[in-house]
């Protein structure tokens, strides 16, 4: 056995190993180019109708005929003979003497995901009425509470209690609206912190919601 058969008995192992793992979905096609009328050494997973010993495609030819045509064509947009669109992946195989001796070519039937593609992104899509709404699902917890609060006040330059009443008053705001508030002992853990008491801390939550 000659070098070049060893590659492509080689190369036509993966090729049935790569159809059986995507059955129904995935046809992958092993060309011999060294006999383009006849070029067609296997094909796993038949989804185009063609046959071991059918002639090369004009890929296959162009290949044959351009030893610099591009070894990897990826993912391009192509079509099965009854209209069901395709997204293939065409890899040339070169021998030692840098010819392509064959191709190893990956068919996948999109039309099958695309069902699948559409319900998921149904079940993703949102109300666009409903863009000025935000919800918050994260709980917050006092620690998190007591890390924003100390890190705004070392933001500006100092502690909790050193915050000027504007900002004191700006930092419960902007707690409430992020939804700290539905803590039960949040207005407290605040009041502690800003050093102030919990009626204040409740006044300065007062006002229009950002």
């Amino acid at each position: 056995m000659d070098a070049d058969e060893h590659l492509i008995r080689e190369t036509e192992k993966i090729a049935v190993a790569l159809g059986r793992m995507f059955p129904g979905l995935c046809e992958v096609v092993l060309h011999d180019l060294r006999d383009p009328d006849h070029a067609i050494r296997a094909i796993e997973n038949n989804l185009s109708g063609r046959e071991v010993g059918d002639p090369a495609t004009e890929l296959g030819l162009q290949r044959i005929s351009d030893p610099d045509y591009p070894s990897v064509l990826q993912n391009y947009a192509n079509q099965f003979p009854d209209g069901r669109p395709v997204k293939s992946t065409s890899i040339g195989i070169k021998n030692a003497d840098g010819d392509y001796i064959a191709a190893l070519c990956l068919n996948l039937d999109v039309s099958v995901l695309s069902p699948f593609t559409h319900t998921l992104a149904n079940l993703v899509a949102t109300d666009a009425a409903q863009r000025g709404f935000v919800e918050n699902l994260h709980s917050r917890t006092s620690r998190e509470l007591r890390e924003l609060i100390e890190r705004t006040a070392a933001d500006r330059g100092g502690s909790p209690r050193s915050l000027s009443r504007e900002a004191k008053r700006d930092l419960v705001r902007l707690l409430r609206d992020e939804g700290y508030f539905e803590s039960r002992d949040a207005a407290q853990t605040i009041a502690d912190l800003l050093g102030v008491s919990r009626a204040t801390v409740y006044n300065y939550a007062k006002g229009e919601r950002r």
